[in-house]
């Protein structure tokens, strides 16, 4: 009878036991790349939809969960450390009283003027002031001067309609074909300035232009003229926001 040969044992079954090992550490950093790349404003709603389920069940620590605290998951940040206090309503005075601390110089040389309506405060910026004749870029030279109004009008919650203004001296350029597009032209380089130079919402900025047709002065004089030549900033009254907006001319 033949002898069967004698078997010897496999010296290659290591490498399953490698195999697996090696996929298992894959598997490993794969889950440790995807929770690096997690999407964390996903994950911040899903931490605020869990405190808003604790809550209304009545569960968790009272100075926790229950009483409004966001429930943190690693990775995130709570709601109110990503989004900025919005900017406060405050009163018309308090408004005023900023704004004539900041700009006492400007009003006392009658470049800048305030005036309260039934709508809001009026800033006027007079063209004397801010831009040559014709133009609707603001000069350099008060750039300044432009800054301290916006650091102001930047922390307050009032809306700001733009009102480009002229006297009734017929303009035709090359560049504008009529009063009409001069006064706009100038509020919306001030809405322009507003967003990029002082970062003030969108939303709470509006632009008009008026041409000659809504003077506070009376252009039969040159001095007349040089008032109604203006740009106003009108830091609409909290209770107009929403309701139709009268011209702020007298």
């Amino acid at each position: 009878m033949r002898k069967k040969p004698k078997q010897h044992p496999n010296q290659e079954r290591w490498m399953v036991s490698y195999a697996d090992f090696m996929t298992l550490l894959f598997a490993l950093f794969v889950v440790l790349y995807s929770s690096s790349k997690v999407d964390k404003p996903r994950m911040l709603k899903l931490s605020n939809a869990i405190t808003a389920g604790f809550q209304d069940l009545g569960v968790g620590d009272p100075s926790g969960a229950a009483s409004g605290a966001p429930v943190v998951i690693p990775g995130t940040t709570p709601m109110s450390a990503t989004h900025p206090a919005a900017p406060s309503q405050e009163t018309t005075e308090a408004i005023r009283a900023k704004l004539e601390s900041n700009l006492d110089q400007e009003i006392a040389r009658h470049t800048v003027s305030l005036r309260a309506t039934p709508e809001g405060l009026v800033l006027s910026l007079r063209e004397l002031g801010f831009f040559d004749s014709g133009s609707a870029a603001l000069r350099a030279s008060s750039m300044n001067t432009f800054d301290r109004i916006g650091s102001v009008l930047a922390a307050v919650g009032s809306n700001l309609r733009i009102e480009g203004h002229t006297d009734d001296v017929p303009i035709h350029t090359a560049q504008f074909q009529s009063n009409w597009e001069l006064s706009t032209a100038r509020a919306t380089e001030i809405i322009r300035l507003l967003l990029t130079r002082e970062g003030i919402a969108p939303p709470r900025l509006s632009a008009a232009g008026y041409a000659e047709f809504h003077p506070i002065a009376d252009n039969a004089t040159e001095d007349g003229r040089r008032l109604n030549r203006r740009v106003d900033i009108v830091i609409v009254a909290p209770h107009q926001i929403g309701h139709p907006s009268p011209l702020s001319g007298p």
